[in-house]
């Protein structure tokens, strides 16, 4: 008879969550870079556009860093991606939205149209960041 005190319990991050918590975990990781990423841009793109867009990659791979080994330790590349995906979508619903709201253009998570170099280099940070993190090809079965 096996029972959980004769087996180690394994970490939250080697742990198979709930589709609603691993939600919630994206989401929340992808709030912390966002509020990251706008802090640097805000602060610093007007001191320099190089440091702040340097600061804003740090912050996004950092969360992505954080993501992966706090919440998902297991899983692989394909999972990664897809968290990036849906990073860089709430980056641009947030973009839209705030556009739509403020009557103006705002730009501070994905960069502004009229630096379309910049612009690249962030969208691709979103898609790829969490993936750099990722310790195996596949997914969890």
């Amino acid at each position: 008879m096996t029972t959980t005190l004769t087996h180690a319990a394994g970490s939250f991050a080697e742990a198979r969550h709930h589709p609603l918590t691993m939600t919630f975990l994206v989401v929340l990781f992808w709030a912390a870079a966002g509020v990251l990423v706008v802090t640097a841009r805000v602060e610093l793109d007007s001191l320099s556009t190089t440091a702040g867009v340097v600061t804003a990659i740090v912050a996004i791979a950092v969360a992505a860093s954080c993501y992966m080994r706090l919440c998902a330790r297991n899983c692989g590349s394909s999972h990664a991606l897809g968290v990036g995906i849906v990073w860089l979508g709430l980056a641009l619903v947030t973009e839209i939205t705030l556009t739509t709201r403020l009557g103006h253009g705002w730009f501070a998570l994905l960069g502004s149209p009229e630096r379309p170099v910049i612009r690249d280099v962030l969208l691709l940070t979103w898609v790829f960041a969490p993936a750099m993190f990722a310790h195996r090809e596949s997914s969890l079965p």
